[in-house]
């Protein structure tokens, strides 16, 4: 191996072991983002979250190997032969595993096999539960003023039952002691180091499920740590901290302070369109899990375009109308196979809202018309004020368009309008979102920023009650869409993304 943690050969496939970090999202490191883009296969366990599953690249082959107390999808033995079979393959291979491989992830008995065969390997660490909960529950794991390290400890019992840990000496260390795979041996510990001579009045916390929506911290003393965790109910996976810091957290919480704390989002818009809004939902307090229920196909070649382009090039078009972010993006690349912006030169723009003009902005253009209500029927009213007798307006947008539009479009009289078609809307499910369960708990909601991304969401999961779906809106007609399948509706003031977002809090107020 090099300084680079990569071991070399030729003519084989490749595998990258991948700390995807502790459950929210956005903490997986910039390296791991990149290697997971252009992965092949990905094989991924229990504690890859939901959001994660966003990044995963298309076409990739996703395989779970899941393993839980006492239920494992896989055993340690087949996942090893996984890789190395999915390697020799040729393929790029991304082992993808919760907080960092290396800390009691069997990291390293993952790749002894790949060794063994001569395969190539990269490790990307990840940022660990072990810090990163504690940190997001207000607990620094040291402090100059209380502890003198950090000891991090796996609380997950051996074959024989048995917990193979000295307490006396880590009760003895004076450092914040950090348990991991500690809630089915919770007991064990605490009994462990009271008897190894640790104050029961020692502060103790238990995060449970750390960084994600669902984090709650459980705060205690060593002796009444497993008491705290009966009553309180906590689940795994969970980190127990304890040591003097854990006293900190009341102090030092911040968390609490994110508009979204607690709130999961459920974004539905098209992939390359959700960056945007899932950024500013994060940046807020919310877990985000992007799941684009539906997608942007452009039409090529399409004679009735390039006819079009042609006509809008010998200034013959007075207007031309987007009416989506999609629609700007292949129309402009279209207009650069055969023309270019010059082509607009004698034509205005009208676009349907801001984050359409948003894009026309990217291209270096302004609107000349953006209506007071961000929809279609009053985009065409207010543009048909504006035209004159004999215009040509240009609409390029999906197949399945708003008719409001061009029926108020029609009402101004004698004009031209050429609606066409540049990119197709489909509908898909993301097999591994189960949407029954996830929009079941009360804090999770559903965002939709058109009426067709509540078709897509309907035709992707059908079986489930569409009246369990709490759906934040952009609009009346994407609201309206929402209400045809009986989901609770909220539909933000303005068709702004930042308006949907100060709604989606309104709504998670009760």
């Amino acid at each position: 191996m090099n300084d680079n943690n990569v071991c070399v050969n030729k003519g084989k496939g490749k595998v990258w072991l991948v700390g995807a970090g502790p459950g929210e999202v956005s903490l997986i490191t910039l390296k791991g983002r990149e290697v997971l883009a252009d992965a092949d296969v990905v094989v991924y366990d229990a504690l890859v979250r939901g959001g994660m599953m966003s990044l995963m690249p298309e076409g990739a082959e996703l395989i779970y190997v899941g393993k839980r107390a006492g239920n494992h999808t896989m055993k340690q033995e087949e996942i090893n032969a996984l890789l190395l079979e999915k390697a020799l393959e040729g393929k790029k291979v991304v082992r993808l595993k919760g907080g960092d491989p290396f800390l009691f992830g069997r990291g390293g008995e993952e790749l002894e096999l790949l060794v063994q065969n001569g395969i190539d390997f990269e490790i990307v660490p990840g940022v660990t539960s072990a810090f990163a909960a504690p940190a997001y529950a207000g607990i620094p794991v040291t402090h100059r003023d209380f502890c003198r390290g950090v000891s991090v400890i796996t609380g997950h019992r051996r074959s024989n039952g048995a917990l193979d840990i000295n307490f006396k000496a880590l009760a003895e260390t004076g450092n914040t002691l950090v348990f991991l795979m500690g809630m089915s041996t919770i007991d064990i510990i605490m009994n462990g180091l009271l008897s190894g001579g640790m104050d029961g009045d020692t502060p103790a916390a238990i995060v449970e499920k750390g960084t994600t929506s669902s984090q709650r911290v459980l705060i205690t003393d060593l002796a009444h740590l497993e008491e705290t965790a009966k009553t309180g109910h906590a689940e795994a996976p969970a980190v127990i901290v304890i040591g003097n810091t854990a006293g900190l957290a009341e102090r030092l919480k911040w968390r609490d302070s994110l508009p979204l704390n607690g709130v999961r989002a459920v974004v539905t818009r098209p992939k390359e369109l959700s960056s945007g809004l899932a950024s500013m939902l994060r940046k807020k307090g919310a877990e985000v899990i992007e799941v684009p229920v539906i997608g942007i196909e452009p039409i090529y070649d399409s004679d009735r375009l390039k006819d079009a382009i042609r006509i809008l090039a010998e200034g013959r078009y007075n207007w031309i109308v987007f009416t989506s972010p999609s629609g700007v993006r292949v129309f402009f690349d279209e207009l650069m196979k055969t023309a270019d912006v010059r082509a607009l030169a004698g034509c205005r723009i009208a676009v349907i809202g801001k984050g359409t003009e948003a894009e026309l902005a990217k291209r270096g253009l302004h609107s000349d018309m953006i209506p007071s209500k961000y929809d279609g029927r009053t985009l065409g009213a207010e543009l048909s004020r504006l035209l004159r007798t004999g215009d040509r307006v240009l609409i390029p947008r999906a197949s399945i368009g708003n008719k409001a539009l061009n029926e108020e479009l029609s009402k101004s009289g004698d004009v031209i309008i050429d609606d066409i078609a540049t990119y197709d809307t489909v509908y898909h499910a993301a097999e591994w979102f189960d949407a029954s369960k996830e929009l079941a708990d009360p804090k999770t909601f559903a965002l939709f920023t058109s009426a067709s991304g509540v078709r897509g969401f309907v035709s992707a999961y059908p079986d489930m009650d569409h009246s369990a779906v709490k759906a934040v809106c952009i609009g009346a007609m994407t609201a309206a869409e929402a209400e045809k399948y009986g989901m609770r509706v909220w539909i933000s003031e303005e068709a702004t993304l930042t308006s949907l977002a100060d709604r989606l809090m309104q709504a998670s107020k009760g």
